[in-house]
C-alpha cells in the first residue's frame, strides 16, 4: 500500500471521486499543513490555520499509479486559481500536493509540467499554482466529514457540486472509475 495526500478545494469532492477508483482502498478527509492545535473545521475555515482541506488516499500501486491519481486530481479541479475552488475561497482550499517521498515529488513536477503545456497549447495565459509541499502530518477531519457523499447523497452540495464531478470522472477516465460503473450510479 502507498499513500498520497492531495488538496484541491473541499475535501468532500475529492473523497467521493477517489473512492471510485480501482486500486484505492481508503480515502480519508482531513487537514494538512498546520499544527495539531488548529486541526479542526472551525479553525481551518477561518483561513488562519495554515491547513489545507485534503484527502489522504491509500492505494495499491500495482493497480493504480500515483501518476493516475494526479491525472484525476488535475482534471477535476482548477489548479490555476490561487486559494479558491468555485465558491470556496481561502488558503484552506488551495491546490496542493503533499508529497510523501522524492519519487512522488518528481512525478508531481512532471504532471504539473504536462498540464501547464496543455494550457499553453490552448493559448491560455493561466498558470498552474498547485503547491508542492513535503508531507509532514495528516489530521483526520471530524467524523461528520468522512464519507460525506455516501452519507448525504441528497444534499444540495452533493447534487450540485459532487455529482457533476463524478460525471466528469466517468467521462474523462472510463477505465479508472470501475466502482462507479459497478454501483450503477
Amino acid at each position: 500500500m502507498t499513500t498520497a495526500t492531495l488538496g484541491g478545494g473541499c475535501f468532500w469532492c475529492f473523497e467521493a471521486i477517489f473512492m471510485q477508483l480501482d486500486g484505492v482502498t481508503q480515502v480519508r478527509s482531513g487537514y494538512s499543513g498546520g499544527s495539531e492545535e488548529t486541526a479542526n473545521y472551525e479553525a481551518v475555515c477561518s483561513g488562519a490555520s495554515n491547513h489545507a482541506e485534503v484527502v489522504q488516499i491509500t492505494f495499491q500501486p500495482e493497480t493504480i499509479k500515483f501518476e493516475d491519481l494526479l491525472q484525476v486530481f488535475f482534471s477535476l479541479h482548477d489548479p490555476t486559481t490561487l486559494d479558491q475552488q468555485g465558491a470556496d475561497i481561502g488558503s484552506q482550499y488551495r491546490s496542493v500536493i503533499f508529497y510523501h517521498n522524492q519519487e512522488q515529488k518528481i512525478q508531481s513536477e512532471k504532471v504539473i509540467e504536462q498540464f501547464q503545456k496543455k494550457l499553453s497549447k490552448g493559448k491560455s495565459k493561466e498558470v498552474i499554482v498547485t503547491k508542492l509541499s513535503k508531507f509532514e502530518t495528516f489530521f483526520k477531519a471530524e467524523q461528520f466529514h468522512q464519507r460525506y457523499w455516501l452519507n448525504q447523497p441528497n444534499s444540495s452540495y452533493c447534487q450540485l457540486v459532487i455529482n457533476p464531478k463524478l460525471n466528469k470522472l466517468s467521462q474523462y477516465f472510463p477505465d479508472l472509475d470501475q466502482r462507479l460503473k459497478d454501483s450503477g450510479k
